[in-house]
């Protein structure tokens, strides 16, 4: 995967809590809050917009490992709340942390919620010693998960397919 994007109310706001959170870095800036403001017929068909959303910043931003994170300032009459968990579409990314305690306080301190504390897989195809994972809220509403995977997992004794780890 190269990134994800994500719309978010404030480009600053949600620049310093990637920054705060996550140890992000942004990269460049497609759209500036200074330049004029995407919009019109154009950007609407090319990205299934509502009619009369403006494009008001675009940034790229860099996680230390795994894909970049795009977020689009957007302006617009139709603009919904995020989604949960239970709704269609794309509810989550995962985060793959280390240290899975020290990763949740750096989120809660930049401004996430927690939906619970660490817990073990809930599936028995990925239970193993230290396997944890937990969800959040980021402020401007998006899902993310944190996981943790150290040990091997059941399902691998069925197959020579691998899920992706940083280090392997």
């Amino acid at each position: 995967m190269d990134h994800i994007g994500i719309t978010i109310p404030d480009i600053e706001a949600a620049t310093r809590f990637l920054v705060e959170a996550f140890d992000a870095e942004p990269i460049y800036d497609s759209v500036k809050r200074t330049d004029p403001t995407v919009e019109g017929s154009e950007p609407e068909n090319i990205l299934s917009l509502a009619h009369g959303t403006k494009i008001t910043a675009v940034r790229m931003m860099k996680l230390r490992v795994g894909p970049g994170i795009e977020l689009f300032e957007m302006k617009g009459p139709e603009q919904g709340q995020p989604v949960r968990p239970s709704d269609f579409g794309l509810q989550h990314f995962a985060l793959y942390v280390d240290d899975i305690e020290a990763a949740i306080a750096q989120f809660e301190k930049a401004g996430g919620t927690m939906f619970s504390r660490p817990q073990p897989l809930m599936f028995p195809t990925e239970v193993g010693k230290g396997n944890f994972f937990c969800y959040g809220r980021m402020p401007w509403g998006t899902v993310v998960e944190f996981i943790s995977l150290p040990s091997s997992m059941p399902y691998e004794n069925d197959t020579s397919l691998r899920r992706w780890r940083p280090y392997v």
